[in-house]
């Protein structure tokens, strides 16, 4: 099919092969780059050959690339900076430094040019920012000492790789002008970045101030896009890299009050780009070649994990880090990354690294982030394996959560400790209610530990953090943060230790209720709703309609979503507490294996003649399940009954004794 003498098969093929391997990768739970650079790979001249490598083929990857750099500058602030500076100028200065030596003498010694090793030293060193941070998102461990460690040595090799892009281009010179060209590269990058950040942030928010008047969504993405490919042609014709202006352009943006409306528009552009980007990258591995140097890419392989690993290892120790978390930063940063492409690009059009070399690195960098989401998903395995030091750290944290947890009885685990968990905390403070709460931020666990709150610093992913908090004596757990993916996993160690157990979870919009039911939630808070209904709340009241109708009104409003707000668990001192001891109530029945009910659908068991009603039913490893007629209950299932206490009573015995 052709249009206007433009062939789409391609593009088709392309957007075809892309939406399926993404679809695959996201449903296997790894990052969508590596799904991207499957497609080229697959798609590539070197493979199936739907896709030729031509020059526009790689203008687009080169936006690809100004893109990327930008989406770093956005996320560059100098307070971000200097609040991990130990870590960043400490820790990530010293891997770099390390990893490029090392990997200089290495390429020297296998007769490759100092240049050629320069670049292979650079892009080793690079990790994958976007492979390893969802993943720590995903495992609830940026907050925790190692996810600290790899977030700074990230940000520093981000930063490494602006000097990188501005040296690289001019070692293709030759050797009598290189060190003048070098000089020169750096002096003209010293004098724009000079001009751009004396004068650039003032110019940039008086720019963006005329442009956000205008109140035009398009005019002002349209402005986002003129600034990023504006800079990165001006540093272009300096004779620098285009990458360095969009860097430059996101460094200041993110110094105006427009940073986060323009990382939310730019966000489309950027990652379909990256994507193109990264499927460029594919078409640039030669399968045959790496077929017949195997033992190349291999070895390739090897080298970049267990060099990466040993150097951070040690320099991680030599800095004062504990052997565990010096381990797990090792294992999330052996890989290598998305800069390493970008920099074998840079050298690739300078003309001084050869194919061959070209293709085997490429190929045991491709590889290398392909093992990394299983290296890090086994970490704490390793770790826990060869750490002597790991075992007892984790058993002090354990000793701790039993300590807070051990005298409570009918008690409640708060999961994380945020605003919400707080809140929560105070209110059950107030009841005279027991609680314990898990937290991942050590400056927030120790200041509310210091003002008397039951707070430990543990991962609540964790099933022997969730014993040691005394989940079989709970009398509820709370999930106060709004991840849903990470509520499901919290979930399903919940329910394998204690499926009996209510379980309360925080979303942050409706659409996240079904998935979290199903994974065993018994009630759901999404924040969108609450905070309409009390929006809609204080409205009414305010334009005269009188309180009681507006509580009515939510009260309805509440039963549609909240099945189990319809009636309320009661405790002993309710009836004198509210003088009414004839409002209907719910109350939980565990069937034992021995119970009447065990095989027995709902509607043989009748209980309506008792005068109450099932609501729903908690079976293990299928959550809260509606109490449909047909439905058969089975040993282990928790009852919830809604009824007057007498109705309660006998619906009780039916259940148990018939």
């Amino acid at each position: 099919m052709e249009a206007a003498g433009i062939s789409l098969q391609p593009v088709l093929a392309l957007l075809a092969c892309a939406v399926f391997a993404v679809v695959g990768f996201r449903s296997l739970h790894l990052p969508p780059m590596l799904g991207y650079l499957v497609t080229g790979v697959v798609l590539g001249p070197h493979a199936l050959g739907l896709i030729p490598d031509t020059s526009e083929t790689r203008h687009l990857a080169e936006f690809g690339i100004v893109f990327l750099m930008f989406s770093i500058g956005l996320e560059f602030s100098l307070p971000k900076l200097m609040a991990m500076r130990k870590v960043v100028f400490g820790l990530g200065l010293a891997q770099v430094l390390a990893t490029m030596l090392v990997g200089m003498a290495l390429g020297i010694s296998l007769g490759a040019s100092w240049q050629a090793s320069l670049v292979f030293g650079g892009a080793i060193a690079m990790s994958s920012t976007a492979i390893v941070s969802k993943l720590l998102a995903e495992r609830l461990e940026l907050d925790t000492p190692h996810g600290r460690e790899i977030i700074g040595v990230l940000l520093f090799q981000d930063l490494a790789v602006v000097p990188l892009l501005i040296v690289i281009p001019a070692l293709g010179r030759p050797p009598e002008e290189i060190g003048t060209a070098v000089a020169l590269a750096l002096v003209k990058a010293a004098v724009v970045l000079g001009a751009l950040i004396l004068a650039g942030p003032r110019l940039m928010r008086f720019w963006f101030n005329i442009v956000a008047r205008r109140r035009s969504n398009e005019l002002f993405v349209l402005n986002v896009l003129f600034i990023t490919l504006g800079l990165a042609y001006l540093t272009s014709l300096a004779g620098l890299s285009l990458a360095l202006g969009a860097f430059l352009a996101g460094m200041l943006i993110s110094e105006t009050e427009y940073r986060y409306q323009v990382e939310e528009d730019i966000k489309p552009f950027r990652d379909i780009l990256l994507g193109l980007f990264f499927v460029t990258v594919g078409m640039m591995l030669d399968l045959p070649t790496v077929a017949e140097r195997w033992w190349a890419v291999g070895l390739g392989v090897l080298l970049i994990v267990l060099l990466k690993f040993g150097l951070i290892v040690l320099l991680a120790r030599a800095l004062g880090g504990a052997q565990g978390t010096a381990l797990r930063t090792a294992l999330c940063l052996a890989q290598a990354g998305e800069f390493g492409f970008v920099l074998l690009a840079n050298a690739g059009g300078a003309g001084f690294v050869s194919p061959g070399m070209t293709q085997a690195l490429l190929a045991a960098m491709i590889l290398s982030m392909l093992a990394s989401p299983f290296i890090i998903a086994a970490s704490d395995r390793i770790v826990m394996r060869f750490s002597a030091s790991e075992w007892m750290l984790r058993s002090l944290e354990l000793h701790r959560i039993a300590v807070q947890s051990i005298e409570s009885e009918r008690h409640v685990v708060i999961l994380g400790y945020g605003r919400n968990g707080q809140r929560l905390a105070r209110m059950l403070d107030a009841e005279g209610i027991r609680y314990v709460a898990l937290d991942l931020d050590p400056e927030r666990v120790r200041e509310a530990a210091l003002a008397g709150d039951t707070v430990v610093f543990a991962d609540c992913s964790r099933r022997e953090a969730l014993t040691a908090a005394g989940l079989s004596r709970a009398a509820a757990v709370v999930i106060t943060f709004a991840d849903a993916d990470a509520s499901v996993r919290v979930l399903a160690n919940i329910h394998a230790l204690n499926p009996s157990i209510p379980v309360i979870v925080r979303a942050r919009e409706e659409d996240e209720i079904e998935k979290l039911h199903a994974a065993g939630a018994s009630e759901v808070v999404p924040e969108a709703l609450e905070s309409g209904l009390m929006l809609a709340s204080h409205t009414l009241v305010w334009i005269g309609v009188p309180l009681s109708r507006v509580m009515r009104r939510l009260r309805l409003v509440r039963d549609e979503h909240y099945g189990l707000m319809r009636g309320l668990f009661h405790g002993a001192g309710d009836e004198s507490e509210t003088g009414d001891s004839a409002q209907p109530r719910l109350h939980s029945v565990t069937l034992a294996a021995s119970a009447h009910a065990v095989g027995m659908s709902i509607a043989e068991l009748r209980l309506e003649e008792s005068g109450a009603q099932i609501k729903a039913v908690r079976r293990a490893g299928e959550g809260k399940l509606a109490a449909a007629a047909e439905l058969r209950l089975e040993a282990n299932d928790v009852v919830v009954l809604l009824g007057v206490p007498e109705a309660l009573a006998a619906a009780e015995i039916r259940l148990l004794q018939g």
